[in-house]
Order: C-alpha cells, then structure tokens, then sequence
C-alpha cells in the first residue's frame, strides 16, 4: 500500500508544488472541503434567486434545473481552475451577477438572451484577459471606485434579500415609498423565520464556524418546515387571491425524494436575441455593467485571497496571474452557456485557505463535490426564499465591511464613492450606481483640481454611461 501511494503522493506533490508553498496532501484535501462547505449554499440559493423571477414573456427558469446546471458549472469551472491556475479558489455563479440578471435584466429580455448577453460578457473577459488589458483597466480605474461597487453591491443584494423575506415592504403610498413590515410590524410567519435565520447565520458567522451560511441555510429551513407542518400558512399567492402572511416562494414541505437524476435541459439554452428585442444600445450597455460587475470582483477577490494565503510576491504579483484571469473570464462564458449566470471566484474560498490551503489540489476536491451535489437537486426546492433572503444579507455585509477602506476626508472622492453605492440599492441596479460613481468622479475631482489624476480611459467609461443614461431621449430623435 505504501509502495503505492508514496509515488501517487510525489506526482501530487509535483504538479501541484505542494511542499514548495508548505502545504501537504492532507491539508489541501481538508481546504477543499472547508471551501465547498462554505460555498455550498450557491447550489441552494441561485435557484432561488433566478428561478423566482419570470422574464419579460413570463417564463421562469425551472430550479432543479438551475440547482444542477449550477452544481455542474461550479464543479468543472472550480476543478479547471486549480488544474491550470494552481490556485485553491472555488468558483460558482456570482451573487451580483445572478441578482442583477434577475432584478434589472429580465424585466427587458428573456431568459435565454439574458444569459446570451453573459456569453458576450465572458468572451470579452477572456480577450481583456488574454491581451493584458484587463490590467491595464483594472488599474486605470481608483481604487476608492472600486471599492465603492464592491461596496454598492453589498448593499444591493442585502436590500433584495430584506424584500424578498418581506422585512421591507411597499408603503403603498409616494412617501414613504417603503415601510417596516406589514403597516410597520413583523406579523406573518415567514418574516418571523427570516429574522431567525439571519440571527442563527449571524452568530455562526459571529463565532467562525466553518461552513456557517451552510449550516444556517440548513437548520433554518429545518424550522421553517415544522412551523408550516405547525402552522400551514401556505403561499403568498393561491387560487382564491393573494396571501399576504404566506411564504414568498418556495413553501418548505418536505419533498418526495432527496437524490434525483440531474436535469441539464438548460444547457445550451442561449441566445442573442436581446440586441434585437432591446436595441444595440441598451444590450450593449448591459453586456458593459457585466463585464464592469465581473471584472471588479474577481480581480479584487484574487488580490485578496492570494495575499491572504501568502502567494504574493512583493510587486503584488501571484503564480499564473494571466491564466487566472483567463480561466475565470472562461467561467463567465460558462455559467451563460448552462444558464447558471456568471461563474466567479468566491471570496469564501478564505475559510480553505485558513485551513492550509495552498494548491489547485485543494479545488479538485471542492469540484468533486460540487458534482456530487448535482444528484440532491430536490432538496433546494425545500428552501424557503425568506431563509435565503437571510443569506443574502449576510453576504451583503461582508461586502459592504469593504467601506474601510474609503478616505472620507476627501469630499471629492467621499461623494461619488457614497453616490455609487447609495445609488445601487435606492434605483434597485447596479448598472445606475457604476454610471453615476463614474460621471461623478471625472467632474468633481476635475473641477476640485485633480484632472491629471484621472485616467483618459475613465473619461471614455464615463462618457458611455452618459449615453447609457440618456437612451430614452437619443432612441427617440433617432427612431424620429
């Protein structure tokens, strides 16, 4: 036996360089399951956030079909990234992403155009990428900026997740546009559960349980099934009208099977349709905030996790940037491809790291898992969107704990930073709070004296939004 695995071990060793960053076989394999526990609950959560929303026809994408295409994307993308970056970071479908496509992108386009234009964003991803360009952007653009939309979107997808569970409601009238509840108090069940979750992931988090979204995801969903078996409040809308104290989506029954056989009937299921139903401009424009939400948040991610683990070199370089960068823009080409949005590198690929993760090994076991994971697809139709929404403002925080780094001293950059990230959740997109980050920074810092600070590609990214803004009025002298 030992004859056997010693040479197995050294090609491990070998191709991985294990020993050369101090890691061994057994804390790469510990690292990948920590970093699959803690990233386990995207196979639950995205088909609750994509599949919940019906596209401009009114068709809604299938959620055991979303839960194993995302299972699927996940596994191959995560394993191809440790085999050709050598880097222990899981990837999967990016929450701001997945919300954006869902909230400010199908109410224009359908589902399959929708994930046509996340092809496109892909593919110039992998081009920038492959160019050296991505670099060159990444850098043109402040730092504060970039802070500010990691920031934005943070509180983007905390004030979705609140709504979804019904915490924030409408008014109902033009002021206050929303309200606390129903009339101000929390009075239905489901927002009950949702305030649960959210304290029980809290304090998970609070004390650094590994896999702490997961296990919250898990235990809340337990209750919420006793307390409708208990109570039987049913869904938000039946066949006798709208029930304001039910479940928002998903009523949390126990389901007929736990293991079934994965349904890849979205693979595939693409199109680029969306620049004739929508126009050039405005697919164009949306394809734009994709690649911006894409590009921020895997280069920052990579910045952060790379240091973290101590794979930086002192220019702030780490191994295999460029096929890094290649592979991740190849997973937002992925993730169209499968109908699974954008696939991305997790930030929660830390807690492997803080395991002793060091190597690709460490995603070839976290891959392995996530395909298994394709074969449990009846249990995320057991989650009720209110536990997920709970989720949703966890991962908002952890985001929006990014505003440290922010110099509020300086007006001049303290506004368009706030105007980014206020303007996100207030307009309920993420493309608004980029465009008006970017407008606001060349002006006020400009007209402060900082011209020569600002980058001539940052003039150019904020003449675009100008455009993107006022394709109303230009759509209408041009089609007049």
């Amino acid at each position: 036996m030992t004859t056997q695995s010693s040479p197995t071990r050294g090609r491990l060793d070998s191709f991985f360089h294990i020993s050369e960053r101090g890691s061994t076989v057994g804390r790469e394999v510990r690292g990948g399951l920590v970093t699959f526990m803690t990233m386990a609950y995207i196979v639950i959560l995205n088909p609750l956030i994509l599949g919940g929303t019906p596209d401009v026809t009114g068709d809604a994408l299938d959620g055991a079909q979303l839960a194993a295409v995302t299972g699927l994307t996940a596994g191959v993308m995560t394993i191809l990234f440790g085999l050709v970056a050598n880097l222990p970071f899981g990837l999967a479908a990016g929450l701001g992403i997945n919300s954006f496509l869902a909230v400010s992108v199908v109410g224009q386009v359908t589902w399959a155009e929708a994930m046509g234009l996340v092809v496109i964003n892909g593919l110039i991803i992998v081009l920038l990428s492959a160019t050296r360009l991505r670099e060159l952007i990444f850098r043109a653009v402040p730092a504060q900026l970039k802070t500010a939309i990691t920031v934005g979107i943070g509180l983007f997808i905390a004030f979705i997740g609140l709504v979804d569970a019904g915490f924030v409601r409408s008014s109902g009238a033009a002021s206050p546009p929303v309200q606390l509840g129903e009339g101000g108090s929390v009075t239905t069940l489901p927002t009950v559960i949702f305030v649960l979750a959210l304290l029980i992931m809290g304090v998970l988090m609070a004390r650094r349980v590994k896999g702490a979204l997961l296990i919250g995801i898990l235990v809340s969903t337990v209750i919420a099934i006793i307390a409708e078996a208990v109570f039987r409040v049913g869904p938000s809308f039946t066949e006798d009208g709208p029930n304001p104290a039910g479940w928002n989506l998903n009523v949390p029954t126990l389901p007929d099977a736990i293991v079934a056989v994965p349904d890849f009937g979205l693979l595939g299921a693409f199109n680029f349709g969306a620049f004739e139903r929508i126009g050039w401009l405005a697919a164009i424009m949306l394809v734009f905030t994709l690649v911006f939400t894409n590009f921020f948040d895997a280069v920052g991610t990579l910045t952060g996790l790379t240091k973290e683990a101590g794979l930086q070199d002192e220019k702030g370089d780490f191994p295999r940037l460029k096929s890094s960068l290649i592979v991740e823009g190849v997973g937002a080409v992925a993730g169209g491809a499968t109908s699974s949005s954008s696939n991305t590198i997790f930030i929660d690929s830390a807690a492997g790291v803080g395991e002793g993760a060091r190597t690709g090994l460490a995603n070839i076991v976290t891959g392995v898992l996530f395909l298994l994971a394709m074969f449990f697809t009846p249990l995320t139709q057991v989650v009720p969107l209110e536990v997920a929404g709970a989720a949703l403002v966890v991962v908002g925080v952890l985001m929006v704990s990014q505003i440290r780094f922010v110099d509020w001293t300086e007006f001049s950059v303290g506004l368009p930073v706030f105007l980014t990230i206020v303007v996100m959740p207030l307009t309920y997109s993420i493309a608004n709070g980029i465009g008006v980050g970017f407008i606001s920074w060349v002006i006020v810092r400009s007209l402060a004296g900082r011209v020569k600070d600002i980058s001539p590609l940052l003039w150019i990214v904020a003449a675009g939004f100008l455009i993107y803004f006022a394709r109303g009025p230009i759509e209408t002298l041009i089609g007049g």
